[in-house]
């Protein structure tokens, strides 16, 4: 299954994505400086030129592969000053009737879209898709093979995302402890990074798009992007609406929602989705719950509750608490495929151990078997949304939404609670306004809502598509984080049509 949206399981919260219109790259205008023609064609200023006209040199990386780097201002206000490398990778079109480049993110904020093209293809695209485009798989700014954002090592990772507190939750002992491991945290990260720590915002990164556009040899984007890659396609649209070609936002993200409605609304999202797994498990007889869906909520509410007192030690001595164990529950619950291995990891936690959470929630936090972090997903997600929204850490506010995030979703909210503290004394601040984004002037935009999709709910996908001027909205009544490739035909082909043939359904198919 691939993260294409990260619970951060630090002891303060597990928040799932947060993305709003950062304010803190300066548009550049026509008339901010001379402008120049590129060899493509392309209308940019003087100091943009040199970016737009590079020529990428790829090479053969495997597998009918093909990969390269491409350079990219480190700060859109001042291109001059220092340059960034952005990693790609590519399939070249299979069929004979190529369209040109589809670029593909898989969300985050912090996945890497090269390892999603290049481990993953067939699962980001079908087949139709790949005769007819290069499939482009990219790691944004501050992600994976490009310059990225590094702040700990494997063990001070560790410590971070598992590391238990000493408090009792929600006390002025317990905010303390967690404020004094998210500034370290953050001091880690604004030491190693260095000056591209301030500029991985959302919109920064959809500028860099719109560079990979140009030297793609491509006069319009098109653009596959799941979960937060909405928000980054989205963003781009807002940026360069007469750049936008064929544009697919799958389990999309409202950016005008706030940070604890976001917070809030996954909350709800992640226990309506843990109720559809207990439906269909009670059912069956391997199921590790008895009775209704209601007394098997409860008994995962008091084992969360039940961890977070008294945690289980693992073989490797690492200590199973709440927050780990709510985001080994929140990884299989993606996708509805993956319940099975969901029941058995709850039979064998309630049976006193740890080792099925543990490879769950590792999994999801990219820490393979010996301990060591497989890319820098962590990192990178903090950085992105900590730049990218406003956050407020004031105990009396913060114990208010904790209330109201219990109420709303009572066995899960708790341990959602508190988030703003990981980003509150980050090193750059959000400087922005979230808005609506209206894309004026854009061609279509195809928004795909899955019913009961958890961590991006469907009710993002509904706004995201009203507030897009020319937005178009395709709904999967279904389960699970996202639609295209992995729920029906009706999605797929909606979305292959659109690619392929420009065609735009005339109204919501309701796949």
């Amino acid at each position: 299954m691939n993260r294409r949206n990260r619970v951060t399981s630090i002891a303060a919260a597990a928040l799932t994505l947060t993305l709003v219109l950062s304010g803190c790259a300066t548009l550049f205008t026509a008339n901010s400086a001379p402008t120049e023609s590129t060899p493509t064609g392309e209308q940019v200023t003087d100091s943009l030129a040199p970016f737009y006209s590079q020529v990428l040199q790829w090479s053969d990386c495997g597998d009918g592969l093909q990969c390269t780097e491409a350079t990219a201002p480190l700060d859109y206000t001042d291109p001059a000053a220092e340059d960034i490398s952005l990693a790609l990778v590519r399939q070249v079109a299979t069929g004979n009737d190529r369209i040109g480049s589809l670029l593909v993110n898989p969300g985050g904020p912090g996945g890497s879209g090269y390892d999603f093209v290049k481990d993953s293809l067939d699962y980001a695209t079908d087949a139709t898709l790949q005769a007819s485009f290069d499939i482009v798989g990219f790691d944004p700014r501050g992600v994976g093979r490009s310059s990225a954002v590094s702040c700990y090592g494997s063990s001070a990772m560790d410590k971070y995302i598992y590391g238990l507190t000493t408090a009792e939750r929600g006390t002025d002992a317990w905010i303390a402890e967690l404020t004094a491991s998210s500034d370290a945290f953050a001091a880690a990260c604004a030491q190693r990074t260095g000056p591209l720590l301030g500029t991985v915002d959302t919109q920064s990164a959809a500028r860099d798009l719109d560079l990979l556009r140009a030297v793609l040899g491509d006069t319009h984007l098109n653009y596959l992007g799941y979960s937060y890659g909405t928000f980054l396609g989205a963003t781009y649209a807002e940026l360069f609406p007469e750049k936008v070609g064929r544009l697919v936002l799958d389990g999309a993200v409202d950016p005008s929602t706030s940070n604890f409605e976001v917070t809030k609304t996954q909350a709800v999202g992640f226990e309506n989705a843990l109720r559809a797994y207990l439906t269909d498990c009670l059912e069956g007889e391997d199921c590790p719950f008895r009775g209704s869906v209601d007394r098997a909520m409860s008994t995962i509410g008091a084992l969360l509750n039940s961890v977070d007192a008294s945690p289980i030690t693992a073989k490797d001595g690492r200590q199973l608490g709440g927050n780990a164990l709510l985001t080994a529950i929140i990884y299989p619950l993606y996708q509805a495929t993956a319940w099975p291995q969901l029941s058995d990891m709850f039979y064998t936690v309630l049976h006193g151990s740890a080792e099925s959470a543990f490879q769950f929630a590792d999994a999801y936090n990219g820490r393979d078997v010996n301990g060591h972090y497989t890319d820098n997903s962590t990192e990178s997600f903090m950085a992105i949304n900590c730049i990218d929204y406003a956050y407020n850490a004031d105990p009396t506010a913060m114990r208010a939404e904790a209330a109201e995030l219990q109420a709303a979703a009572p066995v899960i909210g708790q341990f959602m609670s508190f988030g703003d503290i990981g980003c509150a004394n980050w090193h750059h601040k959000f400087t922005g306004e979230r808005t609506e984004i209206h894309a004026s002037g854009a061609a279509p935009i195809l928004v795909v809502g899955t019913t009961n999709d958890p961590a991006t709910p469907y009710v993002w996908a509904q706004q995201l598509a009203e507030q897009l001027d020319s937005g178009s909205l395709v709904t999967y009544t279904g389960e699970g984080h996202t639609a295209y490739n992995k729920s029906n035909s009706c999605v797929n082909d909606a979305v292959d049509s659109y690619l392929v043939d420009g065609i735009v359904p005339a109204s919501d198919p309701q796949c």
